[in-house]
């Protein structure tokens, strides 16, 4: 696949791409990434029975190196890359955290960016991916999203009052087609509602003084290699890189995917031996910054810029951060998610089943990345393309190469 070269020049300055639509898509990425997985990340720990600085540490990585992620290279590239750590991988390992010590974790996860880094530079991952219809990328993100836009209105359903508050003001900025985006507007208004009236638990238990990153020794064996490497990196593989890269094509972005990867790979490492799981491009806050609502295709780039330096004040401050985002309702957090994703979502639908031809190879993707299945330690999403492509190319294309033949014949 060719490669997108960086258009970086002496004379031009990055901040001068900066626009009210790409800072909104960055901002509301950077708080996709922050608000959710921090969460399960303290849920991960407490099972695991870590130490509070062992917990500050494993938030402190993975935000400020994938903040750095984020910020390197869309600047490099001019594409919006988003950087941050897998969500799924997360939720997966606080199943995992009882049953390996801290330090075995991080060796763990060392042998995981390896595998990453392994798979970018075979050029593997490129290959896939260029197998598979524009129409089965789309499908499969919106069978993706789809999950969580069923949470958002159920959790609007749940947070009534702040939910509709939200609701409301985004459809009225979305007629009133003012400089402020709909989105921002929303989440403040929802935010200020959920202050007034929601009595929120700020006195956490859970807090400690300022740390800084330090080195740890990682603790190798067969039996963390197998557990927790390959399903992590896997998981990163598909519900990660493969959603990102997916949604960067489908917005007509020439992507570097063998380095996207091999990069994630090697940020991950590094990562592992700070005391975090990993640091790669972003699934769904890359599909939100590289959607056409985040403004003009060539200045989307400085969402990713911002939503990494999002990240990367997070992480730096997770000793004070964490805590609050703790003692937000997890129905405000989904309502947060639905809106973010909400011209994601439609785009993705619309796109997806445009194409009369591929109906059927789009339906089967979008069903089988929505059920969220795993099959050989293999996530939905790299079954979704799979199959996906598959009837693309040997059921719908034999089909209708033979009703042009037929076609032919009758003439």
């Amino acid at each position: 696949m060719s490669v997108h070269k960086p258009r970086l020049q002496p004379n031009t300055f990055p901040l001068k791409d900066l626009n009210q639509k790409n800072i909104a898509a960055g901002l509301v990425a950077g708080i996709f990434i922050i608000t959710g997985p921090s969460a399960l990340i303290l849920e991960a720990s407490s099972s695991g029975n870590f130490t509070i600085d062992q917990t500050i540490l494993w938030v402190l990585s993975v935000y400020v190196m994938g903040g750095l992620f984020g910020i390197i290279l869309p600047l490099y590239y001019r594409i919006p890359i988003v950087g941050g750590h897998t969500l799924t991988g997360i939720a997966f390992l606080a199943t995992m955290t009882t049953q390996f010590t801290f330090h075995e974790l991080i060796g763990a996860y060392i042998f995981s960016g390896m595998i990453m880094l392994l798979v970018g530079l075979s050029g593997f991952f490129s290959k896939l991916i260029n197998l598979v219809p524009k129409e089965i990328i789309s499908a499969m993100l919106a069978g993706m999203i789809t999950k969580y836009m069923v949470t958002f209105i159920q959790s609007v359903n749940q947070l009534f009052i702040v939910g509709i508050s939200a609701l409301v003001t985004f459809f009225l900025f979305s007629v009133w087609k003012t400089k402020i985006p709909p989105l921002i507007a929303a989440i403040v208004t929802g935010s200020i509602v959920l202050i007034l009236t929601y009595p929120l638990n700020t006195e956490s238990s859970w807090s400690s003084g300022f740390l800084l990153p330090q080195l740890q020794a990682p603790d190798f064996n067969l039996v963390s290699f197998l557990s927790i490497s390959i399903p992590l990196s896997l998981l990163i593989l598909s519900n990660d890189a493969a959603v990102a890269i997916g949604a960067l094509q489908q917005n007509q972005y020439k992507t570097p995917v063998n380095r996207i990867v091999s990069f994630g790979g090697g940020f991950s490492i590094f990562t592992s031996f700070l005391g975090g799981h990993s640091a790669n491009i972003a699934g769904m806050a890359t599909a939100i910054c590289a959607d056409e609502a985040a403004g003009p295709k060539e200045k989307r780039y400085m969402g990713a810029v911002v939503s990494g330096l999002l990240l990367f004040g997070f992480g730096s401050f997770a000793w004070k951060l964490v805590p609050l985002i703790h003692t937000l309702p997890s129905e405000f957090i989904s309502i947060i998610v639905g809106f973010s994703l909400l011209g994601v979502f439609g785009n993705s639908l619309q796109q997806g089943f445009a194409n009369p031809s591929l109906k059927l190879s789009a339906a089967f993707a979008f069903m089988i990345a929505m059920s969220d299945i795993t099959l050989l330690n293999i996530s939905a999403p790299v079954w979704s393309l799979l199959v996906g492509a598959i009837i693309a190319r040997y059921v719908e294309n034999n089909s209708a190469k033979k009703s042009e033949k037929i076609g032919k014949k009758t003439a």
